[in-house]
């Protein structure tokens, strides 16, 4: 096997970019011993591109094409700014090898503890965080949506057609379809109780698997008993134009167990459940979800998450947090941010 001489500098961060590499599922390899076609994900270390461009840190293959870019920096070294780098290796690649795209489209700059992402296929592409690398299958399925990405469908949303929402809830969808299409990764919604919240959230949820193809939405409840209701609200809600509930045509999963179902379209879950699913732990006491996560007491550590293979970052395209209190960025950040996902709040008035 070839032995990689490196530096102190270049040793640490490679000790910790290739293990988050190893879980997300990639094979890292380095370029005088690469086989692309060995497995589905391949990342190939000190990667030569073409005259003039310099050597890459990581070109990421996916089926024997390269896809991608990861440009690797020092523990501590800051990210943002660095994607003029990242983006010339993505244009200067040889004519040796396939590609799928020119310039490679998914672009991450990474530390090992901290990762940056942009797709370029998105209609505004920028630089997001992301809590670690996406798997093989992931960057595999996008490249199966030729270029369709969430964040461009999301800028084509329909009007409105659902004569059965008032003024205050067309207003906050309007507001909030608004946000996402400007790729803006979080929202808040303000209602007044009885505005009908939760009636806004499962329209929202509906046009955002409809019309964006939302592949999983998560609803974080406050407590488990809100689950129910909320389940109810979705099995209540005729579809436009339709007469169809929402149930008949969209999988809905209640999660009383911390297995998810892989046909559900939306997934109503606690927090503490989805820490439990990350801590891979098999089940919940349900005991624990009998009180709100969102109202714990602000003096405990914030709960520690780590990467989970069974559970990757793209797991959800969206996350509705029921009845949003600050103690969310307390005790549970983490948690929320582990998922490559748009955040979209909900508060009471």
């Amino acid at each position: 096997m070839f032995k990689l001489h490196l530096n102190p500098e270049d040793k640490s961060r490679h000790d910790l970019i290739n293990p988050a590499l190893e879980k997300a599922g990639w094979l890292v390899q380095h370029f005088r011993t690469a086989n692309i076609h060995e497995t589905r994900g391949v990342a190939v270390e000190f990667f030569q591109m073409g005259i003039g461009i310099g050597e890459a840190d990581y070109v990421l293959f996916v089926n024997g094409e390269a896809v991608g870019i990861i440009e690797a920096k020092k523990e501590g070294e800051t990210l943002i700014g660095k994607e003029f780098q990242s983006n010339r290796y993505a244009r200067g690649f040889p004519e040796d090898f396939q590609y799928i795209d020119l310039p490679l489209p998914f672009i991450y700059e990474s530390t090992g503890s901290e990762t940056r992402f942009t797709n370029l296929w998105d209609p505004k592409p920028r630089s997001r965080d992301v809590f670690s690398f996406h798997k093989p299958e992931t960057i595999e399925t996008w490249i199966k949506e030729s270029k369709e990405t969430l964040r461009k469908r999301l800028t084509r949303m329909p009007e409105l057609d659902n004569p059965l929402l008032w003024k205050a809830q067309e207003k906050a969808i309007g507001n909030l379809e608004e946000s996402l299409s400007g790729a803006k990764p979080r929202a808040l919604i303000q209602m007044a109780t009885g505005s009908g919240k939760t009636f806004t959230a499962v329209n929202i949820c509906y046009r955002l698997v409809r019309y964006a193809n939302a592949k999983k939405i998560l609803f974080l409840v406050d407590r488990g008993n809100l689950g129910t209701q909320t389940m109810q609200e979705f099995e209540n809600f005729i579809i436009p134009k339709d007469g169809r509930k929402f149930t008949e045509v969209y999988n809905v999963q209640h999660m009383q167990s911390n297995v998810i179902d892989d046909v559900s379209r939306v997934c109503i879950a606690t927090i503490q459940r989805v820490y439990s699913m990350l801590k891979g732990e098999k089940q919940l006491d349900p005991v624990s979800e009998q009180k709100s996560g969102f109202e714990d007491d602000y003096s405990l550590e914030p709960a520690p998450v780590e990467y989970n293979p069974d559970i990757p970052i793209s797991m959800f395209d969206v996350i509705i947090i029921d009845e949003c209190h600050c103690s969310i960025y307390k005790l549970w950040k983490q948690v929320l941010d582990y998922f490559d996902a748009k955040k979209h709040y909900r508060v009471f008035q």
